[in-house]
């Protein structure tokens, strides 16, 4: 026994050596070839943003004063490998008093090859740009989204599908270009929300109906400097519930935009001009009169249009350092929403802000904001608003 606490060590000495030796030349192998001795190459980020500030909305004679409780959006994202990505992003704000976490968008990409890459999930729709590459809140230029876009929106904003996204060249010109399959919108029929029977909901994880949404957007570059971008969009199924009558109703989804980034050089500036036309065609149904026992029903023209166009100038070449990072910011914005609907209305919106840059991502935004025509579906008078705020956004 006393010699067998003796040998022990030793063994044990000579097996780890013994293993030593063979790790290193393996590895010396190993590197001769060129193989990897990790079983894998991930990387995972954090990123995201932030916003808070106070607001003052003034509507039919009465001034409201809120701080922004604040909003953060965490991005995930997690690369397996050189083709396989993964991101995710949620989104954290005050509900009625409450703190809610949502779900923004949840996919996973893989790279094909330098012209295609194919992403499954729940992500951001291309229709435009305005919702995919503009809305986090230090990237929006203002504090709030154009008409057309957010709650009562005729814009899709998310979908649960998958797509096909890459970018070429055809001649001298650069094109990028988004195909998918969607579980697509969903129509209210009324029969929760009478006053807004006709409208499109978007954003739903699961579909209502066996018949898939399809779209896509192709935007291309028609000058070398890629300075000006042009952007088609379209996208197109039913929308109906599967068995009802509304089974067969289609909606038809259709945008126009464009960006333009130049460099002012006689103004030491940089400008920037965005915009984006939308328009939304869903097929005739007949809606029940809210509050009626007679079987009374009511149609429409389902159509809807809405727009808006943005400029931005920054003299980012201007050698004051407190000039250079201001920036003035204006936009104009209207929605029409079909004539005969509970929910028709036709407001416009102007809005102008002044920016000032800490540093790339953080901006303090001072902006006032008015709304002419704004519906209200409890009542049928369309009213103004007048919106002051200061935020603050940060990305990270």
């Amino acid at each position: 026994m006393k010699n067998l606490w003796i040998i022990m060590p030793v063994l044990l000495m000579s097996l780890g050596t013994y293993a030593q030796d063979s790790l290193s030349t393996y590895s010396r192998q190993a590197a001769q070839n060129n193989i990897s001795l990790k079983p894998g190459d991930s990387r995972f980020m954090l990123r995201g943003y932030y916003h808070t500030g106070l607001d003052a909305v003034t509507s039919e004679g009465e001034t409201d004063y809120n701080f922004a409780g604040g909003t953060i959006a965490p991005i995930l994202m997690y690369k397996q490998s050189d083709r396989l990505f993964f991101e995710a992003e949620f989104e954290g704000a005050f509900e009625d008093g409450e703190f809610e976490w949502g779900l923004e968008y949840a996919d996973v990409a893989y790279v094909l090859n330098n012209y295609m890459t194919v992403r499954a999930g729940k992500f951001l729709l291309p229709f435009g740009t305005f919702m995919e590459k503009l809305h986090p809140a230090w990237i929006n230029r203002l504090s709030t989204r154009p008409l057309g876009f957010g709650h009562d929106g005729i814009a899709p904003t998310t979908d649960v599908g998958v797509e096909l996204r890459g970018a070429f060249h055809l001649g001298d010109v650069k094109l990028n270009y988004q195909a998918y399959v969607i579980n697509g919108p969903q129509l209210k029929d009324g029969s929760e929300e009478p006053d807004e029977a006709g409208m499109l909901m978007f954003g739903y994880m699961a579909d209502n109906n066996n018949d898939k949404a399809v779209g896509g957007r192709l935007g291309f570059f028609p000058f070398s400097s890629s300075a000006l971008e042009i952007g088609l969009s379209a996208l197109s199924g039913k929308v109906g519930d599967k068995g009802s009558r509304f089974a067969d109703v289609r909606a038809n989804l259709y945008a126009i935009d464009f960006s333009l980034v130049k460099n002012l050089s006689f103004m030491k500036s940089m400008v920037d001009i965005k915009g984006q036309y939308n328009y939304s065609q869903i097929g005739n149904a007949n809606y029940k009169v809210p509050e009626d026992t007679t079987d009374l029903f009511y149609d429409f023209t389902n159509t809807s249009n809405s727009y808006y166009a943005q400029v931005s100038i920054r003299p980012s070449f201007v050698s004051n350092e407190f000039i250079s990072n201001l920036e003035l910011v204006g936009r104009y914005s209207s929605m029409d929403t079909p004539e005969g609907s509970l929910w028709e209305q036709s407001p416009t919106q102007l809005a102008i802000g002044l920016n000032y840059w800490i540093d790339w991502r953080t901006v303090i935004k001072l902006g006032y904001q008015t709304t002419d025509g704004l519906g209200d579906h409890d009542s049928p008078e369309p009213i103004t608003q007048d919106m002051f705020y200061i935020h603050w956004a940060m990305g990270f």
